[in-house]
């Protein structure tokens, strides 16, 4: 054990469960379900990663005790009926092999289900929706109250017989319990509302079936939203207050935050600092002396171990880090933590994919959740000569696997440094932790004696051919998209005139004053770099406004991010003008067209941030002279076409699929 972490790695005993060290996998919905709600070999593989891991407490997503009703999810694991048990069995069978301990979230959705899957009118405590625009739900009567409780005692039963360490009651995050719990959506008059133990009632008969149903030597844990985070929503201190009629019984406290109203720090935002909610673990725990769980954004193991150094809580709960790297655990206890492959919280794959897209569950960094780095065992069955064009992300992941199946493996970079658009947006304060993953891949690169980099190389088919490749990829990237408007190019950059792009701020980012009362700052683009431009002027107090041409601010962000900009915006009188257009660019102003309306937008600086367009400077002369020497060029990442991270890192990994096309693995 590395003193430094050792916290982290002590055993921890409650009830009859002992796990090996602190930390615990959170509950996190994966879409890799049949559609029967019966675990799937895939759903297995995936959970046998982690514990392989090292993790000491695997909380399995959650289960529907009542389905359709209650479903969240088209492919959502059921535990209302004995015909899920087999499967079930088997993943805790293959986790307890590899010394986890292993547990399963029970949960009703509420007014969370969705008539469109279920063919059923959502229920809840009153007819408040779970969200804005969200659909009318029905109350329930007191029978059905008493009905749903006792289905999460049979579902807790089930769970034990099944093989699982310990049952969780998911009683935040505007699903059903939540919803009790919750004054936002409780107007209830009747015993089920308006107290805090009224609106508790419900909670506490739930427990009290579940106790019933696994017995004294079974810990029960309860995820609550222990700040709601929202006007009239639940404080800390509410909910200590509701606690009180629930926390004989309950062995363990999941504290949580958020409902769907505040999602942004339900499923942390990237800016939320690291481990931030330890604060309503510490509150719980000191009032109740309970064991609670820290979750919120922690990746460092050094974060995790101060947050239990400092007894803020007794186990610490990571989600997003485990799907980005499963052998976190293990890195952090036997090896070298600069191979953990951190989390950059984008929310992409883990988020936008499940919620937004009904797809499975997927990892910017990541590019196989099930197999880990079982591709590595793969070798070439002949000498095989790569070059890779570019070194950023997408090129690296390309670089670096070659290079660990063997290949023989060159990478040219223009530039100075390696890491591409990912370390230049990273030198904006609140996207710094894109950083980690370019850091990752560098410490990576550095371990593989066949992968040679260069840097301030032009990649000319001359340069090129002096390595005598087999397979070519070119990975050039992307630039700033500047249309041919009026005035832009003459302006852009130019010492008279106050317009500047994306590269030109970052470029200054050190530079511009903390305080920037009475200036302008005008941005247009409303996507993900035009909102990092605001969020990154607004604290300097300027005057901002942004422009953006589509009807909705950041369309093509994660759901997470863009609530908490479009928050961002509205707390801090950001002046918005979506559905206008760029039409002039001078000076110290912007010409926009709004509403049928042509304004003039005045600026101390101006910001033109209308997305990306990809670099291929050299692509076809590639193509031109490999395909006649039997060369094949890939080309990927935004090179290819301009997308999210994720793409160009899937792409790179995809290597092994053009080696193998070529019989060399």
């Amino acid at each position: 054990m590395k003193k430094e972490y050792q916290h982290i790695f002590e055993p921890f005993t409650v009830r009859r469960m002992t796990m090996k060290n602190r930390i615990m996998m959170t509950p996190m919905g994966t879409n890799y379900g049949e559609s029967s709600g019966e675990m799937s070999f895939l759903h297995i593989n995936y959970y046998e990663q982690r514990a392989k891991g090292g993790v000491g407490l695997i909380m399995v997503e959650n289960a529907s005790v009542d389905s359709p009703e209650g479903s969240n999810g088209t492919t959502q694991l059921r535990i209302d009926h004995d015909n899920y048990l087999p499967r079930l069995f088997k993943l805790t069978e293959t986790v307890h092999k590899h010394g986890a301990c292993i547990g399963i979230q029970i949960n009703h959705a509420g007014a969370s289900a969705q008539s469109a899957r279920t063919n059923m009118q959502p229920v809840s405590a009153s007819r408040f929706p779970s969200k804005a625009g969200g659909e009318i739900p029905r109350g329930l009567s007191k029978e059905e109250i008493e009905s749903i409780a006792k289905d999460y005692g049979t579902a807790a039963k089930r769970a034990v017989n099944a093989g699982f360490d310990v049952v969780e009651i998911h009683a935040g995050h505007s699903y059903l319990i939540s919803q009790f719990l919750s004054p936002t959506t409780n107007d209830r008059t009747d015993e089920f509302g308006g107290s805090a133990k009224n609106r508790a009632r419900f909670c506490r008969m739930i427990i009290d079936e579940v106790r019933k149903a696994v017995g004294p030597r079974v810990p029960i844990s309860l995820r609550l939203s222990v700040d709601e985070l929202v006007e009239g929503g639940n404080t800390v201190e509410d909910c200590l207050e509701y606690l009180e009629y629930l926390n004989d019984e309950v062995d363990i406290y999941d504290t949580s935050a958020g409902l769907n109203a505040s999602i942004q720090y339900q499923i942390d935002a990237n800016y939320l600092e690291d481990g931030w909610r330890s604060y309503m673990a510490k509150a719980v725990r000191d009032k109740f002396a309970k064991p609670t769980i820290a979750i919120g954004n922690i990746r460092d193991p050094k974060i995790a171990d101060d947050i239990l150094a400092r007894g803020d809580a007794d186990l610490i709960g990571i989600g997003r880090g485990l799907i980005a790297d499963p052998d976190w655990c293990n890195k952090a206890q036997y090896g070298d933590v600069c191979d953990i492959r951190k989390c950059i919280s984008c929310n992409v794959g883990c988020v936008v994919n499940r919620i937004g897209g009904n797809k499975p569950l997927r990892c910017t960094i990541n590019p196989d959740l099930i197999n880990g780095e079982a591709y590595k065992k793969q070798k070439v069955n002949k000498p095989c000569n790569v070059v890779v064009v570019g070194a950023g992300t997408a090129g690296l992941e390309a670089a670096c696997t070659a290079a660990e199946v063997g290949c023989n493996v060159t990478l040219l970079e223009k530039g100075k440094e390696v890491g591409g658009l990912s370390v230049e947006i990273s030198k904006i304060p609140a996207k710094k932790r894109l950083a980690d993953f370019p850091t990752y891949l560098k410490h990576r690169a550095s371990k593989l004696s066949n992968l040679t980099i260069k840097t301030g190389v032009d990649a000319t088919v001359a340069e090129i051919k002096k390595y005598k490749p087999d397979l070519v990829v070119n990975s050039t990237g992307s630039v700033p998209l500047l249309p041919p408007i009026e005035g832009l190019h003459d302006n852009l950059g130019k010492k008279d005139a106050s317009v500047y792009s994306i590269k030109d701020m970052i470029a200054d980012v050190k530079n511009y004053p903390e305080d920037m009362t009475g200036k302008k700052v005008v941005v247009v683009g409303g996507g993900a770099v035009g909102l990092d431009v605001v969020e990154f002027f607004v604290p300097r107090k300027a005057d901002v406004t942004i422009v953006e041409q589509k009807a909705h601010f950041g369309e093509n962000l994660d759901f997470i991010t863009k609530t908490g900009s479009i928050e961002f915006m509205n707390k801090n009188k950001v002046n918005q003008y979506p559905n206008a257009s760029l039409l002039e660019v001078k000076e110290h102003s912007f010409v926009v067209r709004h509403d049928y309306k042509d304004l003039e937008l005045d600026f101390d600086y101006g910001f033109v941030c209308l997305g990306m367009q990809s670099a291929t400077p050299s692509l076809q002369e590639l193509y031109n002279h490999f395909i006649y020497e039997g060369v094949e060029v890939l080309n990927i990442g935004d090179s290819a076409q301009t997308r999210r991270i994720i793409e160009g890192v899937k792409e790179g990994r995809d290597i092994l699929v053009a080696l193998e096309r070529q019989d060399f693995i």
